[in-house]
């Protein structure tokens, strides 16, 4: 299973019905995902997009570039269940950069069993068993993988592990077996973007999530750590990712539904 997923991420809260609850800014991680939404559904929006995407029950996220809007209802439970690098590819057999950005119907990619998952997850009494659920068709999909293992998904995966490190691109293109031109490609095909600018939302997320654990640390201190030259590289990222400064975003930041209840995204 660890070859498929690195992660579950659980959110579940519950707002008063007399508190407006704060939308969130969701800024790009390294990572796409299955999600399972048992209650209360979100709304998303993009910033660049006049679309809304509400009403899903079960979503599957490509990897994202840009920052996503997420409304979410008074009483909100989601599990997450965040993916390998390539997994989702090796799991649908769709590239990854026909994904990128996307907020989609699950009953859209995968088979009609997924509706059984829906239901038993929306009467499971913990969490546990909603994991449990979701790994028992997990496990079906992996036996039933369009696409097979590749190096290049231990060296995106290595990237993602080493978020403070400067990688040379020639010779992540050497582990996996291929020439930089096929890297570049088979990455985007894979992965849903370049690997350049895999490694820029690692490190952006890296600052970010630093932040959010470490707020009484100045910008320059942080941006050096996370691997940038200076603090305008930094910001050149944020304005990138996000369309803002990295003060702006993280005053934005500081009005999201978790900060509700002491929490921050770490």
């Amino acid at each position: 299973m660890s070859e498929y997923v690195r992660k579950y991420t659980i959110v579940d809260v519950f707002f008063p019905p007399a508190i407006p609850v704060p939308s969130k800014a969701y800024p790009p991680h390294p990572q796409e995902c299955l999600q399972f939404y048992p209650r209360d559904t979100e709304i998303l929006t993009f910033n660049d997009d006049n679309k809304s995407y509400y009403g899903k029950r079960i979503v599957v996220t490509g990897q994202h570039t840009k920052v996503s809007n997420r409304y979410i209802g008074n009483d909100f439970l989601v599990l997450q269940v965040v993916l390998q690098p390539g997994a989702l590819y090796r799991l649908t057999g769709i590239p990854g950069e026909r994904l990128k950005n996307s907020y989609l119907d699950a009953d859209l990619i995968f088979d009609k069993d997924i509706s059984l998952v829906k239901e038993q997850i929306f009467y499971a009494t913990s969490h546990q068993q909603m994991i449990k659920v979701v790994e028992q068709y997990l496990r079906k999909l992996i036996c039933r993988s369009r696409k097979v293992f590749h190096p290049l998904d231990t060296i995106a995966n290595s990237i993602l592990l080493s978020a403070y490190e400067n990688h040379n691109l020639d010779w992540f293109a050497k582990e996996s077996c291929l020439s930089p031109r096929q890297f570049n490609r088979k990455f985007i095909e894979r992965i849903g973007v370049s690997p350049k600018v895999f490694m820029r939302i690692v490190r952006f997320c890296s600052a970010f999530k630093m932040k959010n654990r470490f707020p009484e640390k100045d910008w320059l201190t942080i941006a050096l750590h996370t691997g940038y030259h200076d603090y305008q590289h930094l910001v050149k990222d944020y304005k990138d990712f996000t369309g803002m400064t990295p003060v702006a975003f993280t005053e934005l930041e500081y009005k999201a539904p978790e900060r509700y209840f002491g929490d921050a995204e770490i």
